[in-house]
């Protein structure tokens, strides 16, 4: 069964627990601390997989979780870190936070690896707190906790064009036609029960991605019929093949249908009536027109064409008529834009205690301001800084929380090196 929506829930494993031991070697009665470091939690990354085109592997498991990294050892020994786990998904799939609906990441164009939930961080181990006054501390720093949320996943087709219009209109013959994809082809409503993708391969070199979006009907953009079940896979297409029955061997009126689909795609929304559109007038190898009745290819056109839009009459069946619209829709999709991305949108501020500790320090050694501590370790790890977006919350963050104030009084200068737990930065006011 075709799946492209899928509700699960993720967590990071949590950092080993740094030990407390001391040396015990023979000569050496009260040797010093030794207690070695805890590792690192496993991450959760997501991975787009070119041989997957559904989320059917969501359907039964609805945890995945990364494991624990372990605690440090005796004689310096650093625990073993968590191993991570790799979800792989579909391009094309956006990974939304359920409570609040918004983007976490979107796996397509250059996103085809992304770290969603970081492992918690290893605790210290009480080798790292000996000091001149405490020459044998027993204490060591705990692992930072992992994290966990309840995701949805949305697979939001990639394609370069979509193919609309009701059911039974041809749409699945001109697909099988002008691609490798392999449909199922019946004379029945609702026989495409999943979007078919087939790949236009043209003389010159050129072509494009094509999906059959099945069961649109009236109505659809409310809930009815399979069409809202689908709408989504052309959000992100460049152009739009309105294919329409313009014999109306069932009856229908093909201007009618014509506003009929426009106005589920309008009700929809996401900008998809903005798309370059072109009608595709199919069954003309068996159009008859009865004397004193007009053509409804020419009710088509003389309908349409002052509007913009430009008919092409085809038959899927036949052949004639596909050539020209597919070289013409070629072109638009060159001339289009590039496919949309959804943008990191979801921020956890609520998850992010204010009671968790954090400092501010100076490392005249290394010469740069240190910011660490619970707290931004775990906005860390919900928060990908490889998006503008991701890094300008997380400056917000910073100032929200006063760390950049504490800064300043510390006497930062602008291009002095910020370092955070494994990033660094430049520091401009």
């Amino acid at each position: 069964m075709f799946a492209d929506r899928a509700r699960i829930i993720i967590r990071s494993g949590n950092g080993g627990d740094g030990h407390v031991s001391f040396r015990r070697e023979k000569y050496v009665p009260n040797g010093g601390p030794d207690g070695g470091d805890g590792g690192k939690g496993g991450d959760v990354i997501f991975k787009v997989d070119s041989g997957v085109n559904t989320l059917s592997e969501f359907r039964h498991k609805h945890k995945y979780a990364a494991t624990n990294g372990e605690e440090g050892g005796k004689k310096r020994c650093h625990g073993k870190d968590g191993k991570d786990v790799i979800l792989k998904v579909p391009e094309g799939t956006v990974v939304k936070e359920v409570s609040t609906g918004k983007v976490l990441i979107d796996m397509s164009g250059d996103n085809r690896e992304v770290t969603v939930l970081k492992g918690g961080r290893g605790g210290n181990g009480n080798m790292h707190y000996a000091t001149s006054t405490m020459q044998a501390p027993k204490y060591a720093q705990p692992g930072v906790e992992g994290i966990e949320l309840e995701v949805f996943l949305e697979l939001k087709t990639i394609a370069d064009v979509g193919l609309v219009g009701f059911p039974n209109v041809g749409k699945s013959t001109l697909i099988s036609r002008v691609t490798n994809a392999k449909p199922e082809i019946a004379d029945y409503p609702f026989t495409t029960l999943s979007p078919h993708l087939g790949v236009v391969d043209l003389s010159d070199g050129g072509g494009f991605v094509i999906a059959d979006i099945p069961g649109l009907i009236e109505g659809a953009s409310e809930g009815v019929g399979l069409g809202h079940e689908f709408l989504r896979h052309i959000e992100r297409t460049k152009a739009l093949i309105h294919i329409v029955d313009a014999a109306g061997v069932e009856g229908r009126d093909p201007v009618d249908d014509i506003y009929k689909i426009n106005t589920e795609l309008e009700k929809y929304g996401a900008d998809i009536m903005k798309k370059p559109q072109v009608i595709a007038a199919n069954k003309t190898d068996v159009m008859q027109n009865k004397e004193g009745e007009t053509d409804n290819l020419t009710r088509i056109k003389n309908e349409f064409e002052p509007k913009g839009y430009k008919i092409f009459p085809i038959s899927a069946v036949t052949g004639q008529g596909v050539k020209e619209l597919i070289y013409y829709v070629n072109g638009l999709v060159k001339e289009a834009p590039e496919t949309v991305k959804y943008e990191q949108e979801y921020f956890p501020e609520e998850y992010i205690s204010e009671t968790l500790p954090y400092t501010v320090t100076y490392d005249p050694k290394a010469h740069m301001y240190v910011v660490e501590g619970p707290r931004i370790d775990k906005m860390l790890g919900y928060t990908n800084l490889e998006s503008e977006k991701g890094f300008m919350f997380f400056q917000k963050f910073l100032k929200d929380i006063g760390a950049i104030d504490q800064l300043k009084e510390q006497g930062i200068n602008e291009g002095d090196t910020v370092k955070i737990y494994g990033y660094q930065f430049e520091y401009y006011d």
